[in-house]
């Protein structure tokens, strides 16, 4: 079981938020969210949106800590990756 999780470094509604991603399922990485605490609504397509005050958290259940431009190549190489669809 292998989870990642990039510095919390996105802004949104206030906050600072990680993105939480698997290399091997989503059962994988729903489960891990679940452990966490995260959610059903912080699931964005392909991952976990996890707000800063959680990050060490996740890293404390064994996420592992990795850039963001890292986590996006595990995600496509993994064939997890799931685009999001652009408006017409």
């Amino acid at each position: 079981m292998m989870l990642y999780i990039d510095p919390p470094t996105w802004p949104g509604h206030g906050r600072l938020w990680s993105h939480l991603v698997s290399d091997e399922s989503y059962a994988e990485l729903h489960a891990f969210a679940a452990a966490l605490g995260a959610p059903p609504r912080a699931f964005d397509g392909d991952h976990y949106d996890i707000p800063a005050s959680s990050y060490e958290t996740a890293v404390g259940m064994g996420a592992t800590r990795i850039s963001s431009r890292e986590l996006v190549r595990l995600l496509r190489e993994s064939g997890l990756r799931r685009p999001k669809r652009r408006a017409p």
